[in-house]
């Protein structure tokens, strides 16, 4: 199955309201990343153990672990949790920036060092999400 039916799946499989939310975010983030690797990671580990929520990833970064060891992981994340939504913005130094340049502009949602949490769309300021996606994008 390639990662795009893989995606498609993951969408549709959530309820109406959260899967309409996220085809719409998939649209906005594949306009501000026309041309992305696209990821799916079923959130499984090697051994086929549930670890994570599933999600979908936009772009392509080299990110450094301790100890100098690199591995190519996406830009921006996305995935369905048991209340909402959480984007994942990958790579940014300042872990306060987010939540203070975005934070109070967003609406009703929690920012962390790299993760926009929220219940639904129509709860934020989708432009203020768009733009701190496409800060995360810039920052390599």
């Amino acid at each position: 199955m390639s990662v795009q039916q893989q995606i498609k799946e993951y969408i549709t499989s959530q309820p109406e309201a959260k899967r309409n939310d996220m085809q719409a975010l998939h649209r906005a983030i594949l306009q501000i990343m026309p041309k992305c690797k696209l990821w799916f990671l079923d959130g499984k580990n090697e051994e086929g153990k549930i670890v994570s929520n599933p999600n979908i990833g936009y772009g392509s970064r080299i990110m450094e672990y301790a100890g100098g060891k690199t591995r190519e992981f996406y830009q921006i994340g996305m995935s369905a949790n048991t209340t909402g939504i959480s984007v994942y913005i990958l790579g940014i130094e300042d872990k306060t920036y987010l939540a203070q340049t975005y934070g109070k502009k967003l609406g009703k949602a929690s920012v962390t060092g790299y993760c926009i949490k929220f219940k639904a769309l129509k709860d934020i300021n989708i432009d203020v999400l768009e733009e701190a996606i496409r800060f995360g994008v810039s920052t390599k």
